[in-house]
Formats: structure tokens, sequence, C-alpha cells
């Protein structure tokens, strides 16, 4: 029986280390690092630090991973970089 609940623990395990998708925010000419930043401080609970290294290199890139986790988690702040008039998408 323990043999059972182990694989099946693996199993969920797994699911999620696969599961794991990126948000990518996309360079644009339109907003300034301010407005980059402050949306990564709120919306993707970055830190100041983390916030203008990743502002940097999407500049510097043209697009950088700011976040990783599950595609259901990334939903709503890749839509709430969106409405704040950043280009991100949800990719593997």
């Amino acid at each position: 029986m323990r043999e059972f609940l182990i694989e099946e623990e693996l199993a969920e395990v797994l699911d999620e280390v696969t599961d794991r998708q990126k948000l990518v925010l996309h360079n644009d000419d339109i907003n300034t690092f301010d407005h980059v930043i402050d949306c990564l401080v709120r919306i993707c609970k970055h830190d100041e630090l983390q916030a203008e290294q990743c502002a940097l290199l999407v500049h510097t890139k043209g697009k950088a991973t700011v976040k990783t986790g599950a595609r259901g988690d990334l939903i709503a702040m890749c839509q709430a970089l969106l409405d704040e008039g950043l280009n991100a998408t949800i990719g593997d």
C-alpha cells in the first residue's frame, strides 16, 4: 500500500514540475522604465532590485522571463501586465 502512495505522490510532483511555464515580458518603445518596474513590483511581487534587473534585461535583450510557475498562476499576472499596457506572454 505504501508503495502505491509513493508512486502517486511522485506523479503529483512530476505534474507540478512539468506544468511550470514562463511569464515573458517583451520590450516596447512606449513604456518607461519606472512604469515597468512599478508593474513588476505590484503584479509579479518582485522587490525593487529584481524589478530593475528584469526591466534592464527586457530592454537589452528584447524580452525576459519575469516569473515562472504553473500556467494557471501566471494567467492573472499576464493579464494584469497587459492591462497596464505592457507586452507579456506565457510560454514554456
